[in-house]
């Protein structure tokens, strides 16, 4: 066995000790990753824009702006004040791409079941049922742009 392999053994197995450290150390101090939902996103007729962040546990989607008619809207409906509600709650993962939530209708002040489905990286198809799932609706939303 030569004088210098035993070293250099020595020095790749430090080399390799003191990488895994950093990267432990990293993962460890890193925020978690996104999930794809995260952001900001417009309804079809782009009369309100949600956030959804992370709220505790799960995930949640707070209303960020929204139009003089969805705010009347959801006045008529009980809800008040629309800017600040939380129209996705309890947000958990199902799948690749899947989600289960908790949806707030705020013109009609009813809570239901909610199914959320990524369509690529710009659009996401939300789905509720306010009886079982006889009364079901659903939309695509679009990321909105960042202000």
């Amino acid at each position: 066995m030569r004088r210098g392999s035993c070293r250099t053994a020595s020095r790749r197995d430090l080399t390799t000790n003191v990488l895994s450290n950093i990267l432990a150390l990293a993962a460890i101090f890193m925020p978690p990753a996104e999930t794809g939902l995260e952001g900001r996103w417009r309804n079809p007729n782009g009369s309100v824009i949600i956030s959804i962040t992370p709220c505790e546990e799960s995930l949640c989607g707070r209303v960020e702006w929204a139009s003089e008619k969805a705010i009347a809207d959801a006045r008529k409906g009980g809800t008040e004040p629309l800017i600040g509600a939380e129209l996705l709650s309890d947000i958990v993962l199902r799948g690749e791409g899947r989600w289960r939530a908790r949806l707030f209708v705020p013109d009609l002040n009813k809570t239901s079941k909610a199914e959320l489905r990524l369509l690529g990286l710009d659009r996401l198809k939300v789905q509720g049922c306010l009886v079982g799932r006889l009364a079901c609706k659903s939309q695509i939303w679009t990321r909105a742009e960042s202000p």
